[in-house]
């Protein structure tokens, strides 16, 4: 039986990621990672997406309160290896430990922006000159 090849992650990828973002989440709550700014901001990790042999773990991050994302995610990419070391405990079911980037997660500010059209006059004119429309029929 061949199984149908789709770009959607397995039920094992989307485990495997979960599992993985909340041990990344552990290591950075507890402040193991030694690095001035990270040891100041708070990351969240919106989602972590496994590649398909799970060797490859791609944390999505959003820095709270921090504009500089990118001076985050280089930090956070420079202790990726020490932080690989640091969530083995967690993870020693896994055959492979894998290897960790480190993303900015841009999707809160597509949904911010997404939000702002909505709301402009523009778009809300048309809503409403569609209402009066359906109000008429």
């Amino acid at each position: 039986m061949t199984r149908a090849t789709s770009s959607a992650p397995s039920q094992r990828m989307l485990r495997v990621g979960e599992q993985v973002r909340a041990a990344i989440t552990k290591v950075l709550q507890r402040g193991e990672v030694l690095d001035p700014l990270l040891e100041t901001t708070v990351v969240s990790i919106s989602e972590v997406r496994m590649s398909p042999d799970l060797k490859v773990a791609t944390a999505y991050v959003t820095p709270l309160g921090d504009r500089d994302h990118d001076a985050t995610v280089r930090a956070l990419n420079h202790h990726a290896k020490f932080i690989r070391g640091r969530i083995t405990r967690e993870l020693r079911q896994m055959k492979y430990m894998p290897e960790l980037r480190f993303r900015d997660d841009t999707s809160f500010e597509n949904f911010r922006k997404i939000d702002e059209l909505l709301h402009s006059p523009e778009v809300a004119r048309d809503l409403d000159h569609d209402d009066d429309n359906e109000d008429k029929e």
